[in-house]
């Protein structure tokens, strides 16, 4: 079975990933806010499970309402593909009341108001399948009712309320990976702080022993050798270590120099820099935003501000520069940003 999970990008939804995780182990896992984010990761689904045609396929989507008019496109699109042959089940698990419609329309819409979505998808997987061993559950369903405390603001379970928040504030709080170049690793990530945050489930005054915790837990994780190094330094060499893993990927070329282009990465000052040392092949470094807000670093072999003045209509300094694509429109394919630059590039 191929299984595709879609979820929110709060504590919730990750909270319905880690379970996934933990009971189907792989899979394919996207993470979407509202609006034009929940439409692009659909449409990116149904279009990679045309790969599998052969194969059972899993769709479920989790703490996330989809509108009225979401729902019912999503409904033909998959019944289409049944009708043509694709063995699909499609499952959505969500809490918010405004999707009541949509949940009285479809029978794939499951909604109730009075468990947060991660405690649907732990019910779900007890539910309709094997459920977890005992060693898992006495971690994980703890871990689900901290959540749950505080996702519907259960004010009067007060340990676990005050243990979800601190989660709450730990998964907000991650900067560390990039959630959209590296969305998979963010996850992973996420997922590891939630597992090592359960530890503390039975300790007394655990949340404010976790809430202490939470950087060296981090740091835990970002480490990449015993050196022992400030949360900043460990996450800069971790990305930039994780951006000369990809670097093939994610290259562009300018007049015989090549570029690393990144998506959404932000703050490249510090990352740029020490990749474009690490890495004298490459001449030139790139970061778009949603917005289509370019930032362009360089050390000395390419002068972005002039690059940056063709490229989008912007300018600075001859290795620090910026400016804008106003023709940009939003995506969560890294590969459809790539192609876009690259198109300009070879035009100037």
């Amino acid at each position: 079975m191929k299984f595709f999970h879609i979820s929110h990008t709060d504590l919730d939804g990750y909270g319905c990933q880690l379970i996934t995780k933990e009971y189907f182990k792989e899979g394919f896992f996207y993470n979407a806010n509202y609006g034009v984010e929940v439409k692009l990761s659909i449409k990116k689904v149904l279009e990679q499970i045309l790969e599998y045609k052969e194969e059972e396929i899993f769709i479920l989507i989790s703490d996330l309402n989809l509108t009225f008019q979401e729902s019912k496109d999503l409904d033909k699109d998959v019944n289409n593909l049944i009708n043509n042959g694709f063995k699909i089940k499609l499952q959505l698990l969500d809490h918010h009341i405004s999707g009541k419609k949509s949940s009285e329309t479809f029978s794939w819409y499951y909604l109730d108001d009075k468990r947060c979505a991660t405690k649907i998808v732990y019910d779900y997987i007890f539910e309709e399948y094997e459920g977890f061993d005992r060693n898992t559950s006495d971690w994980l369903k703890p871990l689900v009712d901290a959540i749950n405390a505080v996702d519907i603001w259960l004010e009067h379970e007060v340990k676990n309320f005050e243990f979800g928040k601190v989660l709450m504030s730990m998964i907000t709080k991650v900067r560390e990976i990039n959630n959209i170049l590296f969305a998979d690793l963010n996850r992973d990530f996420r997922c590891y702080l939630l597992k090592e945050g359960s530890k503390y489930l039975d300790l007394v005054d655990g949340y404010i022993k976790l809430d202490n915790d939470v950087h060296f837990i981090k740091k835990d994780f970002l480490k990449l050798s015993d050196k022992d190094d400030t949360l900043d330094n460990l996450s800069a060499t971790y990305l930039v270590k994780t951006l000369v893993d990809v670097k093939d990927d994610l290259t562009v070329t300018y007049k015989g120099h090549k570029g690393l282009l990144t998506y959404c990465l932000g703050s490249i000052s510090i990352p740029a820099n020490a990749f474009l040392r690490a890495n004298p092949e490459y001449d030139f470094f790139i970061d778009v935003n949603k917005k289509g807000n370019a930032s362009f670093r360089a050390d000395g072999k390419v002068d972005v501000a002039l690059l940056a003045s063709k490229l989008a209509n912007g300018g600075g300094h001859v290795n620090a520069s910026g400016g804008k694509f106003d023709d940009f429109k939003e995506v969560i394919d890294y590969c459809e940003v790539r192609t876009y630059i690259q198109n300009k590039l070879d035009k100037i």
